[in-house]
Order: C-alpha cells, then structure tokens, then sequence
C-alpha cells in the first residue's frame, strides 16, 4: 500500500506548487474513518481509495481531485458526513465528494430503477464539475481490476454495468486508454471463453508477425526522414473486445479482419499530418474507402486524428493513424488532457470548454434529466447515447450534425432542435423527397419539413435510433393523452358538480390539491379521466358535507350541445362530450376524434357493437374508453361508478364504410359440410368471420362462437335471419343481443 509521502511526492513530480498539506489531511482523514474496513479480498478499504488516487496521479490530475479520491468513499461507507468534510477540506471538495455518494434508502421497486436513479445524480455532479467523472472512472477501473473475489452473479452485473455505462462514458469524454482497460476487464467477467481464445489468438499472431511491424516501422519512419519530417511511428494491436465487437458486427471470423495491426504515426504539426498523408498515400497504394479526416471533422469526443488504410511495404493491408502529439494526448486521455484546472471559475468550479463536443453531449444528456422520464427509460436513453458509430449529416445551411449509425431523419430533426422534431411531416436528402425512416449515410444533406400543431406518431419511438428522439416522442404522446383525460375529466367533474346544484371551476379545485395528492389542475382532471380519481372525492375534498346520490345506471338521451364525433377510418362516428382524438387499435383500425389533435384510447367491448345499438362508453383506467350496447350485462359492474359512464352515439358519414364487430353464438348439426354452409351464408350476406372457435362438440351437435364484422344492426339482423333458414342451423343468438 502506497504511503503518505509518496502520493505527495508523485502529485509535486508534475505539480511543484501543490498544496501539500491538503493531501495531508484528506490521507489522515480518509485512512481514519475507514479504519479495520475490510474489502472482499481480506485487503485494508483503504487500499481502494489510495489506489484511485494513484491512477488519477498517472493522469497528473491536481491534488484536489486527488484528494476527492482519497474521499470518495466517506461519506457513504463511514460515518463522516458532508458538513465535516466541509470544515475541514473546503465546500468544493465537499460538493465533488457528496456527488461520487450514492443515493440511500431509494424508495424504487427494481435495482434497475435505482441503478437509473444512481446515474442521474452522477451526471449531474458531472455536470457542474468535470472531475466528478474523473474519479468515478477511475474508482470504477480500481474496483473492476480487483473484482475477482465477489461472488459470480455480483461480478457479472459490474462487469455488465462497466461495459454499458462506464466504458462508453469514457469514449465519450475522450477517455480511450480508459476505455479500453474497462472494456477488457469486464470482457473477460463476462464472456470468458471468448476473451481467453480472443488473447491467445492476438497473442500468436503478434509473435508471428513481429518482425513484419518491426519492418514497417522501420520503412515508414526512414520514408518520412527522408521528407524532411520528424516522426514517431509505432504498430498496435487491437484489443480484445474490440475484434470480438467486430467480429460480432460483421459476422466475421478473426481470419477476415484486415485491421487487426495498425500503426500510429505522431508528428509535430496539423499540417506535418497532411504532409505525411500524402507521403503514405504517393509511396502505397490506397485502399479505396478507408480514408477518414478526423481533423477537418473530429468526432463528438473532440477526437482529431487522419486515418487511411494502404498496402504496404509486405503487401499487407495497414491501417495508419496519423496525429500530433497534441492531438495524441487528447485522443489517450480525453478531457483529463485538457488544461482544465487553469480555468477554474471564483467559486473553483472547474468547467470543460463551452466549445467543447464533449460538453455539448453532457449538456443534451443533462437535457433528458430535466424531461422527466422515469428512472428506466432515463436509463435506455443514457445507453443509446453512449454508444457511437456514427455518420455525419449537414443541415441546408451547412451545420454538421453527427449521429448514430442507422438514424434517419427522424433523428435529425430532434438534433436540431426538439420544436423542429415535433414539428416533422417529412424531409428531403440531398434534395429529393424521402421517406422520414430513411436510414441517413455520411455527407448527406437534411432538409426538416414542418408544420405547426403536428404531434410525432407513437410509432415513430420504434424508427428513432437516439434517445432524445425516443424520450421527445414518448413525452409528446404522455402529453397529447394527458390534455385528452384532462378534458374529459373536466366534463366527468362538472356533470357531477352540477347533479349536486353546485358550480364547478378549475380556480376551486387549487387549493384541494394537497388533498388529492396531485401537483397541479391538469394531473387532477388526467386523474379522473382515467378513472384513477373519483369526482365525488373531489366533491367529499370541497364540501365535508357532501352525500353522494345514486346514479342510474343507464344513461338518457342527451341533447347535441357539448358533443363531439370519434369517427372510424371509415366514417362511422360515436359522439361524446369534450375534445379530441382518438383510436381503437383492434385490427389496426383507427377512430379519430373530430376536433383537437390529441389521442385517446377508445376500444370496443369484448362483444362487439355496431351502428343502431345504443351504446355507452366506459372510462377503464389505461385503457381509455371502452364501448358497449346499452343492453351488455357487462355495464352491471359499472353501476356504482357513475363517474366513469360517458355517453356516446353513433353519427354515420355515407360516404364511406367500416365493418364492425359482433359476437353470435351458433348450433348446428354435427354432420360434413355443416361449417362450410355456414361460413358461406355468411359470405353470400356480405359478414366477415374474424374469428370462429368450437364452444363444444357432441354426437348430434356443435356449438360455436364466431366473432363477426357487419356493417350495421340491419345487416346483422339480416344475416342471422339467413343462418336461421339453413337447415343445418338448430340456434343462432348474438351475444349479449
């Protein structure tokens, strides 16, 4: 274990000016508070802290970040608190300290959930202070390299987290050496056999071909010399991971990888890189499409490099990285790299550059924390952020948007801006109209087409590839239902105030809020919309007093004013009190509300209806507005919940058509070509048979129910009459008729 005065003395070997007594402190405090705390390994916990604060030193981090590392763990894992630190280290380190703490005594019902929850308090800190991430990774590289003493179901669930969150996270900010690590520790926790044939095969082929990397670096080094230009030219190896990735990707064997060895070329200035490109590009062939300028457009990590793939001096296939020592820095050690510290603000909060696309990604990251998603789907989104191969799109005026492999337009609208998203009705590439789930290729130019008061289609989250598209989309349908039951709410609410000779209004329902458990006006009337509220305890909430008075169960022919249409894809409309739009999902029908643009669930009863029978809709809580005829037997468990009664009427547009359903049931005589009369009957009557099942079967006798689409109640009465007729048919009843 590391002692006192070496980790000063590997922080004062960067950083001469430290404050020494600072890490002084925070060593004597931290190895304090842990005490006889044991790791799983049998190790001193202090051994933990002290070894993140050595790889943080590795990257000459300050000694105030170090010092947080030597904390991380106190205020979680002792009894020290956030006050303490405070007095004694300062408020910043406080701040970073408390931020590396997680949440306690979470109230949530998934470790999925929690670990979400988690994640959302990191980013944040993050956020405000970028070396709350600095540690976090490096806590989490300590903790994955000494994982092997956990038990196997913890080990695999780090090492699945490592390798969704912390790893990518790393590549986002820069991080690669990082990355890699990660990646290659939690590979071998979770895929073992992969990982150890993976490095056995890397590690025969890298003896095998030692002398040819030797060779080429030689060949390559001389050639440049000879141009005048001072370089450093190693050969790499590709990681574990990064073939198994690949290999997976392609669905290609190891053999089949042209990239397993490449070569990285540093030299001294942006324009050597170009230099050299040319140089590599005049002496070896090019192997067409491999080329890529990472300088000119560096990838949202700030990632600057050229990369081109030749045929070499060995006729082999090598692919070159060619960067300034500037750039090499930053693509090894990301936003440590930076000079970060030197540009603390007066409350010493230490930023990255506004400029920055590392930042610029925390910032939309930070932007689906403030959406409110739940825990889960925060978690989802994060994911799909952090992973990225990505192609480049240019908006009409020349803006470059990067984005993940396999978005479309969709995407690209929510990039530019969430209001442009919403707003999409379509798109032109390069030009030419397209579809909006076109997948988008690298260079293309997007042109959003919009018009205001749109609302995104629900199926529009299966097409988005990134989370902010997904997370919009979602949060535009939560709102779209919830003004729908709102309204529908308001109309339960003053219908029930009014058979009570009392007057409604939204300003009266303010201060019974606290009462019914809601934030504000809209969540209550959503609430009983959905049925998730009574309006009598609304009424209990504003008058003690209040004696609820038994409704009838069957609603009375009401008037025209106040209605609205729900109208089938084929013209056929139910009306209903309020505003709004609609659909009825079975067999992918829809129903849209004539009015408002927002959608509504509303479904038929199991039995069916149709145009001519008098219906009722019930309000069920997530499902929307279920229909039924007045005559079900069904409405029996409805009569003591006025509240969710809606009245709805039929208003037909003969101008188009729509079947709809009802349920029969039938006898008919056990005998050959029973069914096929039967069925035929129903053809030559212009029915459908959705569906049809054998209720049971005897001797002389079978009885079925067959699930039908009739245009209306005279349509079906006339094609029971025909199956009535036929001589093979002993019964024929509907369903609750």
């Amino acid at each position: 274990m590391m002692r006192q005065y070496e980790l000063v003395e590997k922080v004062a070997a960067y950083k001469p000016e430290l404050d020494e007594a600072l890490l002084n402190r925070a060593y004597v405090y931290a190895m304090q508070k842990h005490g006889s705390q044991k790791r799983a390994s049998g190790d001193p916990y202090f051994s933990h802290p002290l070894e993140v604060a050595a790889i943080l030193t590795e990257m000459h981090l300050d000694e105030a970040t170090v010092a947080v590392a030597l904390l991380h763990d106190t205020i979680e894992d002792t009894d020290a608190t956030r006050k303490e630190i405070d007095q004694l280290f300062g408020p910043k380190i406080g701040q970073l300290v408390e931020g590396l703490t997680k949440l306690k005594r979470l109230d949530l019902v998934s470790k999925k959930a929690a670990q979400a929850e988690n994640l959302r308090k990191l980013l944040l800190a993050i956020a405000d202070d970028i070396r709350v991430l600095l540690v976090k990774l490096a806590d989490r590289l300590h903790n994955m390299r000494t994982l092997g003493p956990m038990a196997p179901e913890k080990r695999a669930r780090i090492a699945q987290e490592t390798m969704d969150i912390y790893a990518p996270l790393a590549g986002r900010m820069g991080m690669q050496d990082m990355r890699d690590e990660l990646e290659a520790l939690a590979f071998r926790h979770i895929n073992l056999d992969a990982y150890t044939t993976i490095t056995a095969r890397l590690a025969e082929l890298r003896e095998r071909h030692a002398e040819t990397i030797a060779a080429i670096e030689r060949d390559l080094t001389a050639k440049l010399k000879e141009n005048g230009i001072a370089a450093t030219v190693y050969g790499r190896q590709k990681t574990a991971y990064s073939v198994f990735s690949k290999m997976q990707r392609k669905a290609i064997s190891l053999e089949q990888l042209s990239d397993i060895f490449g070569f990285r070329v540093i030299v001294d200035t942006e324009e050597a890189c170009y230099r050299t490109l040319g140089i590599v590009h005049r002496t070896w062939p090019m192997v067409p499409g491999r080329f890529k300028d990472y300088i000119s457009t560096p990838k949202q990590n700030d990632y600057r490099s050229l990369h081109t793939t030749i045929v070499g001096p060995s006729r082999q296939r090598v692919e070159l990285q060619i960067r300034t020592r500037e750039m090499h820095e930053v693509a090894e050690y990301g936003v440590a790299a930076h000079a970060l510290y030197k540009d603390a603000d007066e409350a010493g909060h230490v930023h990255l550059s506004k400029d920055s696309n590392a930042y610029g990604w925390l910032r939309r990251t930070i932007e689906l924390l403030a959406a409110g998603d739940n825990p889960e789907e925060f978690l989802e989104h994060t994911k799909l952020e952090l992973f990225q191969d990505q192609v480049f799109c240019f908006t009409p005026k020349g803006q470059l948007i990067a984005l993940p492999r396999g978005a479309t337009p969709i995407d690209f609208a929510y990039a530019v801006h969430t209001d442009v998203g919403d707003n999409c009705v379509g798109c032109k590439i390069d030009g030419r109209i397209m579809p909006v789930v076109t997948e988008l290729a690298n260079g293309d130019e997007v042109e959003v087409i919009c018009a205001r008061g749109q609302t995104p289609p629900q199926a529009w989250e299966n097409i988005a590839v990134t989370g902010k598209a997904r997370s919009a989309i979602r949060r535009a349908a939560r709102t779209s239902i919830r003004k729908q039951y709102s309204g529908l709410g308001q109309q339960i609410l003053e219908r029930t105030y009014a058979r009570s000779n009392k007057t409604f209004s939204r300003e009266a329902l303010k201060p019974l809020l606290g009462k019914l458990g809601h934030r504000d006006v809209e969540d209550a009337l959503a609430a009983i919309g959905r049925g998730e509220l009574k309006s009598s305890d609304v009424l209990r909430a504003a008058f003690p007093d209040y004696q609820e008075s038994r409704a009838a169960r069957r609603p009375e022919k009401s008037e025209d004013e106040g209605w609205f249409n729900l109208r089938t894809a084929a013209g056929m409309i139910f009306r209903m009190p309020g505003r709004g739009k609609s659909k009825d999902r079975r067999n992918g029908k829809a129903i849209p509300i004539r009015g408002a643009g927002d959608d509504l669930p509303v479904h038929f009863g199991p039995d069916g209806a149709v145009p001519g029978d008098r219906i009722v809709g019930i309000i069920e809580p997530g499902k929307g507005i279920i229909i039924y005829p007045i005559q079900s037997p069904a409405l029996t468990a409805y009569d003591d919940e006025p509240d969710r009664w809606i009245d709805v009427r039929w208003d037909i547009d003969d101008a188009l058509q729509e079947r709809f359903p009802a349920r029969i049931t039938l006898s008919a005589r056990n005998e050959p070509g029973s069914l096929a009369e039967i069925a035929e009957t129903i053809a030559v009557n212009d029915a459908n048979i959705h569906n049809l099942s054998m209720v049971s079967t005897a001797p002389d006798f079978t009885k079925m129910v067959i699930e039908l689409e009739v245009w209306d109640i005279q349509h079906l009465n006339q094609t029971l009459r025909q199956l009535r007729a036929k001589p093979c048919v002993a019964d024929v009843t509907r369903v609750n008729g």
